[in-house]
């Protein structure tokens, strides 16, 4: 079923739910534990593969291509629900294949799919496990570790930020490697992990990226002008513009609240150029280098303190009731289950066990 070669033990299979047909990878034995396990954008469920294959025995690993990506079905994602038609989908999903409870994983994007799950399906979350997740908050656009807007419209944060060139690369299909900052061979070798690493599975990694509905009802979607720096806003479609503060902010008071606290693992990548306190893919931090110009200065539009906000709303939620263990891996960037697979799955397996 998949058009990107799978790894020996994997098999993937179309599942129709009442929302979406579904691209899923499985391994493991049918009557395992089961772990759902999302990826990040601009990717798919390649990149987990060889995190399915190392769990323990009795687990049961389930990693859907999301909406828009790998060969699932393509539907517009509806951003201004936030990244609820997502996390939608991966509760149809499980309902069709039988399963009440499971163990939740995200990477990047990922991450932010599982916050919404644990909106929705807290009750039934054995445990979250979240790899480089991308903050609370949600992605650009916030100024402190309270998740304050910048300005009223939100604007910079969206699909409006994104290099068009890289989007036209990937319409493409390119494989090249000519263009530092386009060409998608190496926006992932430079950005998704820590150079110099290079992963063994690179071309299917790539492949991976390159499987993306591409156009402005899906990547990068569609985005408002502004009279604000740095002159664009959320749109209204698309997975970027779902991850916008403007959607996704408020979401933070409910996960404190929230009455069914699933336990998480944060593990992250000390050296992460995409989720950090001065992100490359942040327009305040590229405002303050002088990559974007017009910025108006810290005092109004400082780099978004990602991992500090994160960290503060996991320091809330543990208040309220719930729990959270924070691995910070070094020598590593946003992909630690493929940079550092052993000590991810380490951490990863005992927290497995413990729920």
């Amino acid at each position: 079923m998949s058009t990107i070669p799978l790894l020996p033990g994997i098999h993937s299979q179309m599942i129709d739910t009442p929302r979406i047909r579904l691209h899923v990878r499985f391994s493991g034995p049918d009557d395992g534990i089961p772990v759902l396990l999302v990826h990040g954008n601009v990717s798919s469920a390649t990149f987990w593969e060889e995190t399915m294959l190392a769990l323990p025995n009795g687990y049961r690993a389930i990693a859907p291509d999301l909406r828009g990506y790998g060969d699932t079905e393509f539907k517009p994602v509806d951003a201004t629900r936030g990244l609820a038609d997502f996390a939608e989908d991966m509760l149809a999903l499980m309902d069709t294949l039988g399963i009440d409870r499971f163990h939740a994983v995200g990477h990047s994007l990922g991450g932010s799919v599982v916050y919404a799950l644990m909106l929705l399906g807290g009750a039934r979350l054995r445990s979250v496990t979240l790899a480089a997740p991308g903050s609370p908050y949600g992605y650009g656009g916030t100024k402190d570790i309270d998740g304050t807007p910048v300005w009223p419209d939100y604007a910079g944060s969206g699909g409006g930020l994104v290099n068009p060139n890289f989007v036209k690369r990937l319409s493409e299909g390119d494989r090249s490697a000519d263009d530092p900052q386009a060409s998608p061979r190496v926006v992932m070798n430079s950005f998704y992990w820590k150079p110099p690493f290079r992963p063994a599975r690179e071309e299917e990694l790539l492949s991976s990226m390159l499987a993306i509905h591409v156009g402005p009802d899906h990547y990068p979607g569609d985005l408002a002008t502004s009279e604000n720096w740095p002159g664009v806003g959320p749109g209204a479609v698309g997975p970027n513009n779902s991850l916008s503060p403007k959607y996704v902010g408020d979401s933070v008071e409910h996960l404190v609240a929230a009455a069914h606290k699933p336990a998480i693992l944060w593990l992250r990548g000390i050296d992460d150029q995409i989720v950090g306190d001065m992100s490359l893919f942040d327009i305040g931090t590229l405002g303050k280098l002088g990559a974007v110009p017009g910025w108006p200065g810290d005092e109004i539009y400082p780099p978004q303190p990602m991992v500090s906000q994160t960290r503060a709303v996991f320091e809330r939620y543990a208040a309220a009731g719930g729990r959270y263990h924070e691995v910070v891996l070094t020598d590593c960037g946003h992909t630690p289950f493929i940079e550092k697979p052993e000590e991810f799955n380490s951490a990863f397996h005992a927290h497995l066990a413990a729920y």
